[in-house]
């Protein structure tokens, strides 16, 4: 009994603090109410490693954490929408990076670019995009070997991660979630999404149920 007390304990904390990091655009509703689809691109990554690599080495390792969130969040948005749980749809990454590509847009230089600039390169209604700060590479896994207080408390800090969804037209922020990477945050990059977004589901603003809940609320 004390166990299952715990562990709801461990769940509704984390859920509050995953609403406590979150933003949502006061005027959100009528400034997406015609979007239909969204493109995920790739994740700006700065890298503080204790080992001391080449500059080009690491910019290497940055850009491949950068487009490994770009995948998870592909996978998680992927495994939710045939449940049929979002109001729009997602584009392709491999479309996203290659219409990118079309036009000379890289890693490196994408952060230039505006967010309605890049819609209509993509021919999409809104950008999810984001920034990372990691001391370790979460694509490799986190550390597993820890006690049962570093869990509950979440020591270890690994980073920090913002996702952010922008409006093609306006070019607005229209929603924004960030988190701290540590022990319980996820294993790997793939758990690290499914978990924090899992947290957030309800706060999505294209979640179907949350958008049900905000129009009963108006009535």
């Amino acid at each position: 009994m004390k166990i299952r007390l715990l562990y709801l304990f461990l769940i509704v904390s984390l859920t509050l603090s995953a609403q406590k990091n979150i933003y949502e655009n006061k005027n959100f509703d009528d400034l997406s109410q015609d979007h239909k689809v969204l493109a995920i691109i790739p994740f700006l990554t700065n890298l503080d490693l204790n080992d001391e690599l080449p500059k080009n080495e690491l910019k290497q390792l940055e850009e491949k954490e950068g487009y490994a969130v770009q995948n998870a969040l592909e996978t998680y948005f992927s495994k939710r929408k045939r449940k049929k749980k979002f109001s729009v749809e997602f584009q392709n990454t491999k479309n996203t990076n290659a219409l990118l590509a079309q036009e000379n847009i890289t890693y490196e230089n994408i952060d230039v670019y505006t967010i309605k600039q890049l819609c209509g390169i993509l021919k999409v209604d809104g950008i999810i995009s984001g920034n990372m700060d990691l001391n370790i590479l979460l694509s490799k896994g986190v550390p597993t070997e820890f006690s049962f207080m570093d869990f509950f408390l979440g020591d270890s800090n690994y980073g920090r991660i913002g996702i952010k969804i922008s409006d093609g037209n306006s070019g607005k922020l229209l929603w924004k979630y960030e988190k701290k990477i540590n022990k319980k945050t996820g294993k790997n990059t793939n758990d690290l999404i499914d978990r924090m977004m899992k947290l957030a589901t309800r706060k999505f603003p294209y979640d179907r149920e949350k958008k049900r809940d905000r129009n009963k609320s108006r009535i």
